[in-house]
């Protein structure tokens, strides 16, 4: 199983780079998982971002609408998309289950 050094803490992943452990995820975490990503530094919006995203999965178990994040945490409507170009790796960063296939195709889907 690949594992994630993350300051002083190492934690598992699966072969696509998904946390196995959600609760093993903190803001150290989320930096290597970013670094892994190419992502970059995570601002303070992109954490705000990842926070909510954590909050609403623990709450209802499924990816929020992508309008809501940003709404929610009082940014652009494509803050998503602006921050992290790809919403599967916020959802990665987040430190959140590796997502079915539902999920991936609304994420992929073309936005206009």
């Amino acid at each position: 199983m690949p594992q994630l050094v993350c300051g002083e803490q190492t934690v598992n992943v699966n072969d696509n780079g998904y946390l196995i452990k959600t609760d093993d995820w903190n803001e150290d975490v989320a930096l290597a998982l970013a670094a892994r990503e190419d992502v970059g530094k995570l601002t303070p919006e992109m954490m705000e971002v990842l926070k909510f995203m954590r909050s609403y999965y623990k709450n209802y178990q499924s990816f929020p609408i992508l309008g809501s994040v940003c709404r929610n945490v009082h940014q652009p409507g494509e803050c998503v998309n602006e921050e992290f170009v790809d919403p599967l790796k916020a959802w990665k960063i987040a430190g959140l289950p590796e997502p079915v296939d539902e999920v991936v195709s609304y994420l992929k889907r073309p936005t206009a």
